[in-house]
């Protein structure tokens, strides 16, 4: 026998490190060559590790969210036969007591889970924390049996004794605060149990680098929020037309692809909002090709899939990528190539409802555009009567740096002509 020790893989294109997400093995499992053990997030795309070898995992090195550098060594297999000759051989009965190296960072023991039912305890034994609410309360059978007649439901009560167990001095603590859930005839109390659940969340993965990409965004670019409201009446009516009339091969219209539409025919006379700038070294690099980020809430967290080459695109083309991959990011199977390049982002709220957003730039772009709720509000027509029109606000963010106020405004503007004139789109 011996040990295989499975190094961090280049994922490729001058990645340095990556964050460990998830393992999918653990130590004592058995792996085949080519199975996926692990995921590791690189600079926006997750990335799926396979092993190389057959055999048994007897150490694994780095926890989620540790950033671990290529070439270090994070999983120690016991295999039959020799390993490949550029990998170190060692006694595959020893890798317990084999320090790893120094680059390497030994995982921690998972904190210990409350016991389903253990037996009752002694009064003596030490506490520890309260439970994570929601999970089943610990408690002695006569304890159960007065909070049933007392109408208390135990996960809500809790408890000081050994592993957040609940016992008779807690569940008179909690009747003496009023906390029944059901309030006996003539009692007092609002019939509603406290909550009393406190759970803390590791940060790692997709949600880190959103985080770490928006605190830095927000720390050093200097922004300029422009908002404008948008009649978009006869886009509704066009938009509402194409839908009924489309073949079935082609995706459904949604507001955004005439957004886009909208902005490859804006954005050639402002070039510098499609653009990323690099503060650090003074440079500004110009787009002509307009490749559009459309923000996606999937549930790893914010995704930004683009649309390459918008400008070269119909209004069914948008549509249809939109949709593609709208649904590979939901399912987190967006490549690394679809989830990077955007020269100016787009992200759309409206759905769910807000008047005004003031989104936070995707830096290095120097441009994003948010789309507010559509509604129907009474507005004055050219005669000075007042009809009712579908409105709109478009909230947009300049880095002020690159794109002066006047710019700004005048982008806008341009959009707006497009979007409250639809038939312009396709001249």
């Amino acid at each position: 026998m011996s040990e295989y020790r499975y190094k961090m893989p280049d994922v490729g294109e001058g990645i340095v490190e990556a964050e460990i997400v998830e393992w999918h093995v653990k130590e004592g499992d058995t792996v085949s060559e080519d199975q996926h053990v692990l995921d590791v997030m690189t600079d926006k795309a997750t990335v799926e590790i396979p092993c190389a070898v057959n055999g048994v995992v007897t150490k694994l090195v780095g926890e989620p969210g540790e950033v671990i550098a290529v070439g270090t060594q994070i999983m120690f297999i016991a295999v039959d036969g020799e390993v490949p000759a550029e990998e170190e051989a060692a006694p595959a009965q020893a890798p317990a007591e084999e320090a790893p190296k120094a680059d390497a960072v030994p995982a921690p023991a998972p904190k210990a889970e409350p016991a389903p039912a253990p037996a009752p305890v002694a009064p003596t034994a030490p506490a520890v924390a309260a439970r994570p609410e929601g999970s089943r309360a610990l408690a002695s059978p006569a304890v159960r049996k007065r909070a049933l007649e007392a109408d208390i439901d135990l996960s809500s009560v809790p408890g000081t004794g050994p592993a957040g167990r609940v016992t008779h001095a807690d569940l008179d603590d909690f009747i003496a605060a009023g906390g029944r859930l059901v309030a006996k005839a003539g009692g007092s109390g609002s019939g509603r149990a406290p909550r009393t659940g406190v759970t803390e969340e590791k940060i790692i993965g997709l949600r880190r680098r959103i985080s770490e990409n928006m605190s830095h965004a927000q720390r050093t670019i200097p922004d300029i929020a422009y908002v404008e409201e948008i009649d978009v009446t006869a886009l509704e009516e066009l938009r509402k037309h194409l839908n009924a009339t489309k073949s079935d091969d082609q995706a459904k219209l949604t507001f955004i692809p005439f957004l886009v539409m909208a902005l490859t025919k804006a954005l050639p006379e402002t070039p510098q909002a499609n653009s990323h700038f690099d503060g650090e070294n003074m440079v500004l690099t110009k787009f002509d090709a307009i490749h559009a980020g459309v923000a996606a809430a999937t549930p790893n967290g914010l995704m930004v899939p683009v649309i390459k080459h918008a400008e070269a695109l119909d209004i069914w083309q948008i549509a249809g990528e939109l949709k593609r991959l709208g649904a590979a990011a939901k399912a987190g199977k967006c490549t690394k190539d679809e989830l990077s390049g955007s020269t100016i982002t787009i992200t759309s709220l409206g759905a769910i409802g807000g008047l005004v957003t003031t989104p936070i730039l995707n830096a290095p772009e120097v441009s994003i555009i948010g789309v507010n709720k559509m509604q129907t509000l009474p507005r004055f027509d050219d005669n000075g009567q007042v009809v009712a029109r579908k409105v709109m606000n478009l909230s947009s963010c300049f880095d002020h740096r690159i794109v002066d106020g006047y710019d700004a405004a005048m982008l806008i503007q341009r959009v707006k002509g497009y979007l409250e004139n639809p038939a312009t789109l396709f001249m």
